[in-house]
């Protein structure tokens, strides 16, 4: 599902490019009461400790002021290939999949006991885990699982037929061809509304069904035959399936049409939207919205769409489209939905084109680490409960938080010392600042997830009520005031996030371990790894999208004329540098679509920086022989960022990552830096030193 505006993250472990469609995830969850977790010996080694960078793997044979991705990293890159069932790899990655272990070894331990008191903590997530790795029986089930839905798709004769369908997918999280979820009002964020979001389209983006780019073509022709073999797999004979394969592909299309880019969905402004719901029914007057919101339990308050045009296009297919077209795709839907977790033949199919074809990978990832990852999504913080108990101590909390209010003192005084911006603006920014919320580990109150029934026996329905559980509790929040105490990562999710509407910067478990962060760790590392990401998530509340929020998160200018133009000068500045970095000869990066991130790499580089000078002249740590610890703190951020990515999923990022491809966020953000260049003693001529008119600075 398209993550709604509030959000950006640092995307740091994300287990995909492209994944098959996903149940709606709530913005964050719904607490119930519990005592902090308390620290436990654990009982898997962690990964190796570090006092310094990792100095076996700098290729030193490389000029740092000529590639600094190829010289903080080269050498561990060429021994540590890709693993076969990856996308792209590096210490930080492997950290990921490491958490991902520790996760399958806590959910072994509990799996193992059948006694657990119904509804627990422990009864639930074993439960959905066991009948997860429990491959014969799934093998044994084929796409049974699915009939039932599939006979009531079959069973669509009439618009009123189609609209309960259409109904009864939302409630299982098939967000087809849109979805509602809570989001705060753009306008009054303290207010959580219904928020109507576009989807239903099976390929990556709008534009791979119409360009004309050989990546694009090749995608078509995979994509159709791809759904025929679903279809065939399903039972229809050949001919009936690749009919059904264009007549999803066709439908989608139409979609596709009617669906912003991604560069401008990257713009709140373009998904501000607010109506009534009498409006709403204008909109889209062939939706039966009275029984769709009350079938969902929704509210009929004020709401907003974040594509009318979409909506107006849906209501066309409404109109005009035989309900058996309807059919047709919301069977692929459904199916689409389920693919990973259906029969080998099936999960085989879907691993062919959306791993293999589209990202590059070759094999899959063992299905306990698989089912590990699919628990976390579903219970993510009954699973969370017990990593943080093993994985996360008091210690590592506070000193996470040392870091960020460090960084936080460093972004106020570089605003204050800003020549470029106003003292009107100033004063706007640094309120915006102070109100900045933080939040570490793992929620003060955690999710409940006691009314969900989970068991030992079919895996597709717990998938299912999972999904379920996770729209209701979505749409609970829908005309209520909003409640910041929720999360929108789990625990042990290796990746951290900003939400401008929220005011707040999250850093959960996960991402708060080495290499990104080390207790036994020099400032110079931790600064340069984890205070980079820290630094960036601060950076994203005055990116190209944070800036149009307001110290109280609502959608409004607080800038004067001349410092916005300004600020949007500065920002075409690190747009015209991306869009110069290419992965192929003819593929480069889009500047205005990584445009936020990379301002967030900018700034995260600077902050942490500034605060890394502050700490170490309080407490001046020693660098490995040869080696300054400037030099230690730019080569952490080069470790940690350093990824080695496959040829396919870069082409996918260029296309519809706000990120950039990891060379470039190693060197981008550093070529602009003078302490860099002063560093490395780099000369003003030197590829990694951007020349004067040329340099982007902002924060």
């Amino acid at each position: 599902m398209r993550p709604l505006p509030l959000i950006v993250a640092l995307a740091a472990c994300s287990s995909s490019p492209h994944t098959p469609p996903a149940p709606p995830v709530a913005p964050a969850p719904s607490p119930a009461p519990a005592p902090s977790p308390a620290p436990a010996p654990s009982p898997a080694p962690a990964p190796a400790k570090h006092a310094s960078v990792y100095l076996d793997d700098l290729d030193r044979s490389a000029d740092p002021c000529t590639d600094f991705y190829q010289y903080a990293n080269g050498t561990w890159r060429a021994k540590n290939p890709i693993p076969a069932s990856m996308d792209r790899w590096s210490r930080r990655w492997q950290a990921g999949e490491t958490n991902k272990q520790r996760l399958t070894e806590i959910l072994d331990e509990v799996s193992r006991r059948t006694d657990w008191p119904a509804h627990s903590v422990e009864q639930q997530i074993g439960d959905l885990y066991a009948s997860c790795i429990d491959e014969r029986a799934v093998d044994d089930a084929g796409a049974r699982p699915l009939q039932p839905l599939l006979d009531e798709i079959a069973a669509i004769k009439t618009p009123a037929d189609l609209q309960r369908v259409l109904r009864e997918l939302a409630a299982q999280g098939i967000a087809v061809p849109f979805s509602i979820s809570s989001n705060p009002d753009f306008h009054d964020p303290a207010h959580t509304i219904a928020f109507l979001t576009a989807g239903g389209l099976g390929l990556p983006d709008r534009d791979y069904y119409s360009k004309k780019e050989p990546r694009f073509v090749a995608a078509r022709a995979k994509y159709h035959d791809h759904v025929a073999r679903v279809f065939a797999l399903l039972g229809r004979p050949a001919r009936d399936a690749e009919a059904a394969a264009r007549t999803v592909f066709d439908f989608e299309a139409r979609l596709a049409a009617a669906t912003l880019d991604n560069v401008a969905m990257r713009d709140p402004t373009n998904l501000d939207h607010p109506m009534t719901f009498a409006k709403l029914a204008t909109l889209a007057p062939h939706v039966d919205w009275v029984a769709y919101f009350d079938g969902l339990h929704v509210a009929h308050g004020d709401l907003a769409v974040d594509q009318p045009a979409f909506f107006a296009a849906v209501d066309k297919e409404l109109a005009r489209t035989p309900v058996s077209t309807w059919r047709t795709y919301l069977t692929w839907q459904v199916v689409a939905s389920a693919l990973p977790w259906l029969s080998k033949p099936f999960a085989d199919e879907w691993f062919a084109f959306d791993r293999k074809f589209l990202a590059g990978v070759d094999e899959a990832k063992p299905r306990k680490l698989r089912c590990a990852e699919l628990t976390d999504e579903l219970l993510g913080e009954a699973l969370g409960q017990k990593y943080v108990e093993r994985y996360f101590p008091p210690a590592a909390k506070r000193r996470a938080q040392e870091l960020v209010d460090n960084e936080l003192a460093a972004m106020k005084d570089s605003i204050t010392e800003l020549t470029w911006m106003t003292p009107a603006t100033k004063e706007k920014a640094l309120a915006k600042l102070a109100k900045l919320e933080v939040k570490v580990g793992y929620p003060d109150k955690w999710k409940d997830y006691s009314t969900v029934e989970i068991s030992r026996g079919s895996l597709w329905a717990n998938i299912v009520a999972g999904r379920r559980f996770g729209v209701t509790d979505d749409h609970a929040q829908i005309g209520r005031p909003t409640d910041k105490d929720r999360w929108a990562m789990t625990p042990p999710t290796s990746d951290a996030y900003n939400s401008s509407q929220l005011g707040e910067i999250v850093f959960p478990a996960g991402i708060l371990q080495p290499p990104a962060f080390d207790l036994n760790a020099s400032d110079a590392v931790n600064y340069g790894a984890i205070g980079v990401v820290i630094g960036h998530e601060i950076t994203h509340s005055f990116d190209d999208q944070g800036a149009k929020f307001d110290a109280d998160g609502k959608l409004a200018n607080w800038w004067t004329k001349d410092d916005l133009a300004a600020f949007r000068k500065r920002g075409q500045c690190v747009a015209d540098q991306f869009e110069g970095y290419f992965i192929e000869p003819t593929i480069h990066h889009n500047g205005h679509l990584v445009l936020g991130e990379s301002i967030a790499d900018l700034g995260g580089a600077r902050i942490a920086y500034r605060a890394f000078e502050k700490a170490h002249a309080a407490h001046p740590e020693p660098a490995p022989p040869g080696m300054t610890p400037e030099q230690e703190l730019f080569i952490a951020w080069g470790q940690f960022r350093g990824d080695e990515t496959r040829p396919e999923t870069m082409r996918l990022m260029v296309q519809g990552d706000p990120h950039p491809v990891a060379k470039w966020r190693v060197i981008g953000p550093l070529s602009n830096l003078p302490a860099f260049a002063k560093a490395f003693s780099c000369p003003a001529t030197a590829a990694m030193v951007r020349p004067e008119p040329q340099r982007c600075e902002i924060w």
